[in-house]
């Protein structure tokens, strides 16, 4: 039986946001928005567990915004913090806020380091109603006493495994004591890892946990290629591939930090210049290899599962899984970041004699074989 699609405005969502979403065109909410928009309307904390591209951020945003709107309170104190790992993620989330909140008095801002304070702190005095923010940005302008957390009623953790695996722990951890007991917390993440886990139930009262199923369809307009090939050899037919098309802008995943440090060194070494980016990174280093690759001063980015969530290259033409994923879902995650808009892209595999357990899986879930390359 075909599955029946809601509108927002069957989800009980006031006027001025449907207005908002109407002249964005948005009328159906995404599984996730579907979920978890009732339990956060009514108030019940949440652990949603989403990819980036399901429509998360109105999941959180939506509920935040309309039960604010609904008080009417003025805008001398913070009251919803949204917590998230990367300036990028940040500024995304900020302009998702200043479309959904168009018809509302709801003010917010976004607060990030790596540039002068001056202007958010002006905006911050100006009165916001809900905060954006990485940790570091967060941390150093409430120990300047511009910024309290007293007034919290809901608290949104995004992206959990990736502040994790990017070293915000400690952060985080000095962050949640400064919050009212009494709050809302909303938690997102891709993955639930042991140590998601924990801090999951540190964090939540009786949450309701949503997930959204995981993607297992790819487009038609990637090519799907593999190569049988000695782990070994994998940095030489690496080179040979990047070599062959110099000007092909590419993704290559690996999965491990040193990894990725391995390759982008050895690219580097043979004249193929190339950034590696992971959770050891500064978030400058990060922003300065996305400006490399989007000004064509670098044509090829190494990147972890993880650090690569939220890095968008425009027409990105070829993508390399150099090292298969442990889990298959994440394969169609990777390879959907070629061939989108109508875009024609190639999605080649190295898969070594160790890796065809997870190359099996991989064809399980998307239904096909890939095709091999001598």
């Amino acid at each position: 039986m075909a599955r029946t699609f809601m509108t927002f405005k069957e989800l009980n969502i006031s006027g001025p946001i449907i207005k908002a979403l109407e002249a964005k065109n948005y009328v159906t909410p995404t599984p996730i928005q579907e979920k978890a928009i009732p339990f956060a309307l009514a108030g019940q904390d949440v652990l949603g567990i989403a990819q980036t591209g399901t429509g998360k951020t109105a999941a959180f945003t939506i509920p935040i915004i309309q039960q604010l709107d609904a008080a009417h309170t003025a805008h001398n104190t913070i009251k919803a913090l949204i917590l998230t790992p990367t300036r990028e993620l940040a500024i995304q989330i900020q302009e998702c806020l200043d479309d959904y909140t168009r018809f509302t008095k709801i003010r917010s801002c976004v607060i990030f380091g790596g540039v002068s304070q001056s202007k958010q702190v002006m905006q911050i005095k100006r009165g916001v109603d809900i905060m954006v923010a990485t940790p570091g940005r967060l941390l150093d302008l409430i120990s300047q006493r511009i910024i309290s957390l007293a007034n919290i009623q809901y608290f949104v953790l995004d992206e959990a495994d990736r502040m994790l695996d990017m070293g915000f722990i400690h952060d985080i951890k000095r962050i949640i004591p400064m919050l009212p007991k009494k709050r809302q917390t909303l938690f997102f993440s891709a993955t639930v890892p042991n140590t998601i886990a924990t801090l999951s139930q540190s964090l939540l009262h009786h949450p309701q946990r949503v997930e959204v199923a995981p993607v297992s369809s790819v487009v038609d307009t990637i090519q799907q290629q593999l190569y049988m090939v000695e782990k070994s050899e994998k940095v030489d037919l690496l080179i040979n591939v990047l070599k062959k098309d110099s000007n092909r802008t590419t993704l290559v995943f690996t999965r491990t930090k040193h990894g990725a440090d391995k390759i982008a060194r050895k690219l580097n070494a043979k004249g193929i210049h190339c950034d590696a980016i992971h959770g050891n990174k500064s978030q400058n280093a990060r922003q300065r290899a996305l400006e490399n690759i989007k000004s064509h001063k670098t044509n090829v980015i190494i990147a972890t599962d993880i650090a690569a969530r939220g890095i968008d290259i425009s027409n990105l033409q070829l993508v390399v899984n150099y090292d298969l994923p442990d889990v298959p879902e994440t394969y169609v995650h990777r390879i959907g970041r070629t061939g989108r808009a109508g875009n024609k892209g190639t999605a080649m595999t190295f898969c070594s004699k160790e890796e065809n357990g997870l190359l099996r899986d991989i064809q399980k879930l998307t239904g096909r074989k890939l095709s091999r390359i001598q």
